[in-house]
């Protein structure tokens, strides 16, 4: 019979703070309670206070990990994605967020890590890290990655452009990519405003899409990028069919 042995987790002597800001993070009972606590009281108010309905729950990838990417105008974005996936993964989906806005002060590390699970994502300096710890989330099946490539909020609520790193992340593999578009979370919490008004919120997600016939290139990385803000603003005018 094997010696049974225990290790203990490489930052339990940190602060918690600093067991948050770092990432991949090590699994803690108390955080996974809490994140479920708060996802299932944010879904009750999103269906209760904003109506939430979502559209297309067939096209996500049940057993494969995967990238689902959308538009982005308001920081209702992210809970919205993830309140379209079953509960059982929460633990496994991470909405990529700015780590220069949601890991500085102690109050938005304990939001983003804890409430939407945030992996940080440096969008001025070492982006090829960044993306280099994406690639190692999705090579572990099972995990989903959030991505906003217009890579902030929209001012206007249009939709910007598409940076090319989701194309280099997803240039020449197998993951596939779920394009995603969110109505009416502009109207309920721009960019600049405290509290969120209660209009309708519907998410409508498209058929997954792969790249894994497209060499990784400068090129390829914008062409994927444009393809996708594409699947995106179709994905636009096929939910007004549904109203």
């Amino acid at each position: 019979m094997p010696e049974w042995r225990y290790d203990k987790a490489e930052d339990l002597e940190q602060p918690m703070i600093e067991r948050l800001r770092r990432f991949p993070r090590e699994p803690d009972m108390l955080v996974y309670g809490l994140r479920s606590l708060a996802a299932l009281a944010l879904r009750a108010w999103l269906r209760g206070y904003h109506r939430l309905e979502i559209i297309g729950h067939d096209h996500l990838p049940r057993d494969e990990s995967f990238v689902m990417v959308a538009n982005h105008s308001s920081h209702l974005d992210a809970v919205c994605l993830l309140a379209a996936l079953p509960l059982r993964k929460l633990h496994r989906a991470f909405p990529a967020a700015a780590a220069d806005y949601f890991f500085v002060s102690a109050a938005t590390t304990a939001a983003a890590a804890i409430v939407v699970n945030a992996l940080p994502f440096r969008r001025t300096v070492n982006i090829r890290q960044s993306l280099s710890l994406c690639r190692q989330l999705l090579a572990n099946p099972g995990n989903i990655l959030v991505i906003f490539p217009e890579g902030t909020r929209s001012m206007t609520g249009q939709l910007g452009e598409f940076k090319p790193g989701i194309g280099l992340l997803l240039a020449g593999t197998e993951i596939p990519v779920v394009p995603c578009y969110l109505s009416g979370a502009f109207e309920a919490w721009p960019k600049g405003k405290l509290i969120p008004q209660p209009k309708r919120l519907r998410l409508i997600i498209g058929a997954p899409r792969r790249y894994d016939n497209i060499a990784a290139s400068k090129s390829t990385a914008q062409q994927i990028a444009a393809e996708l803000r594409q699947a995106v603003l179709e994905l636009r005018q096929d939910l007004e069919t549904y109203s």
